[in-house]
């Protein structure tokens, strides 16, 4: 598999998952969103909001490609996060949190196929709250899929502490299976 199909792998995955995720949320209260139940960001409205905020962020940074990736456009056009923990969404519009999370996830899937071998090769020069860094843009963008993937396992736990099976979550799941039947 050549590093652009694995990215698109991961996109298809995120979308997938962040899928699941949101429909598991939205049948619980908002009470049961907003609960403290111990985890990093506290609740699992949170943790959600954080995942939205640092993909929002990243996209943001990838925007600045050499390549310039004209599908990144309308993330260009947000006013991008004060902090990890910047809410972005009033907490009694969990809804449109939701629509937010799964035209970000067609943006990511849609520009993810657009990204070339030659793209991932370019160092990127980008600035993080600890300062001035230049990395890898493929290593970039597998942190990028697996700081999603740490913190749904987050959401995973925070929903079955609400009483909530998300079922299947592994990424085995979205890999072609080439056994003959």
């Amino acid at each position: 598999m050549s590093r652009c199909a694995h990215i698109c792998l991961m996109a298809d995955y995120n979308q997938w998952m962040n899928a699941k995720v949101y429909a598991a949320a939205a049948g619980l209260p908002l009470e049961e969103l907003r609960r403290e139940r111990g985890a990093f960001f506290g609740s699992l409205l949170a943790t959600l909001n954080h995942v939205m905020v640092g993909d929002t962020l990243w996209l943001q940074r990838y925007a600045k490609h050499p390549a310039g990736f004209p599908l990144l456009d309308p993330i260009r056009a947000i006013t991008p996060p004060s902090s990890l923990t910047h809410p972005l969404f009033a907490a009694e519009d969990f809804a449109a949190m939701h629509a937010h999370r799964l035209w970000l996830d067609q943006v990511i899937v849609d520009w993810a196929a657009s990204i070339t071998e030659t793209d991932l090769d370019h160092l990127l020069d980008y600035r993080n709250s600890k300062g001035p860094n230049r990395r890898e843009f493929f290593s970039l963008l597998m942190h990028f899929f697996n700081h999603q993937t740490h913190h749904r396992g987050q959401a995973s736990t925070l929903l079955s502490q609400a009483g909530v099976d998300l079922g299947d979550t592994d990424l085995l799941f979205c890999i072609p299976n080439h056994i003959e039947s």
